[in-house]
């Protein structure tokens, strides 16, 4: 049907891509706002969304010029940045500031997450298992560098990728990882509020150190005192007191959604929420295959995980390689242009939302 056209796909994209620019919009101008009347350090939430756009813009374009190529020089520029940046991985120092193993998590869920997606995107057998060959070396790096979370999390995605191709309607899929992705952030508020079983809390704690449960526990007294426009952008650590009794804290609780809340209010937590709301959606639209999809969505919900325990999204590169991986996964390649002229079939490969 000539509707299935370009032309008609690109018309369809242009409420989910404008909703998207909105939203960004709003996320730069909220911590403005609450500066203005708060005080605080508008910049680093600045450069986070900037960070965001740009690898999102340049996923965009990688994805539609280079659908194999692209992706792949992601997952071994994000590899090689964890390797190269000694800040960036776990380190046996025990003086390390915290967040950075968070950090090393972050790249290789990503890296191994957009090696996956090279692979599928990939349509001779040998590239692919080449790509795939590609994840793996991520999860044994991220092995190498002491990291058992980034290996357990690089593990998780190349196995979520290798089932995403039996699966064949992605809207459950996606709505699943929208529920995890909110779910990953309950025993967060449920160790600061100091809600849980008294045997399981003292688990927690010490698996998460008694240092980042108290930050946890003054964000969620900033938030119950300063609900609406938070504490002010950037003025968490000068008020917390558990991070000026430390000489290593870096002034974050180590927690997105807490962070944001306490110095943001509750606007500014819910904000990226809509965020990734919009993202799935995004990817639900988008004209790549449902197993390119799924791929890029496990290993986008990984990060959500790291950063709702972790300080991952406080470093620019994580930043703009959650971008880059969302523009590669709604992109779509001009190759599928030449593949159906006008009014021909849609390629197969590319599926439809379900």
């Amino acid at each position: 049907m000539a509707s299935d056209g370009p032309e008609a796909d690109g018309e369809r994209r242009i409420g989910p891509d404008a909703a998207g620019v909105v939203l960004l919009g709003v996320c730069a101008a909220w911590p403005l706002i609450t500066a203005a009347t708060r005080g605080g350090r508008p910049e680093g939430m600045l450069l986070a969304v900037l960070a965001v756009a740009a690898g999102y813009a340049a996923g965009r374009i990688g994805g539609a010029l280079l659908p194999v190529a692209a992706p792949c020089a992601g997952a071994l520029a994000g590899i090689g940045l964890t390797v190269a940046v000694p800040h960036l991985t776990p380190g046996p120092q025990i003086t390390a500031p915290l967040g950075h193993a968070g950090a090393t998590t972050a790249m290789v869920t990503l890296s191994a997450g957009a090696a996956c997606c090279a692979a599928w995107a990939a349509t001779t057998p040998a590239v692919r298992i080449a790509l795939r060959l590609l994840a793996v070396g991520v999860v044994v790096t991220a092995a190498a560098l002491g990291s058992a979370a980034g290996c357990a999390a690089g593990s998780a995605v190349l196995l979520c990728s290798l089932a995403a191709g039996r699966v064949r309607r992605r809207g459950p899929a996606l709505a699943g990882l929208g529920v995890a992705a909110v779910g990953v952030t309950v025993p967060a508020w449920a160790v600061a509020g100091d809600v849980l079983p008294e045997g399981l809390a003292s688990a927690l704690e010490g698996r998460l150190t008694a240092h980042r449960v108290g930050l946890w526990r003054d964000a969620l007294g900033m938030v119950r005192d300063h609900m609406v426009l938070g504490v002010g952008p950037g003025r968490f650590g000068e008020l917390s007191t558990t991070s000026v009794r430390s000489p290593l804290s870096d002034g974050k609780p180590h927690s997105a959604p807490l962070q944001l809340a306490a110095e943001q209010g509750v606007v500014g937590m819910v904000l990226p929420v809509l965020a990734f709301g919009w993202l799935l959606y995004a990817l639900w639209r988008s004209p790549r295959s449902t197993a390119v999809v799924l791929t890029a969505g496990t290993a986008l919900t990984g990060l959500a995980a790291v950063a709702s325990v972790g300080n991952a999204l406080s470093f620019t590169a994580v930043s703009v390689g959650g971008g880059l991986l969302a523009g590669l996964a709604t992109s779509r390649p001009f190759t599928d242009d030449t593949a159906r002229g006008p009014g021909g079939p849609h390629r197969a490969e590319t599926g439809r939302p379900g």
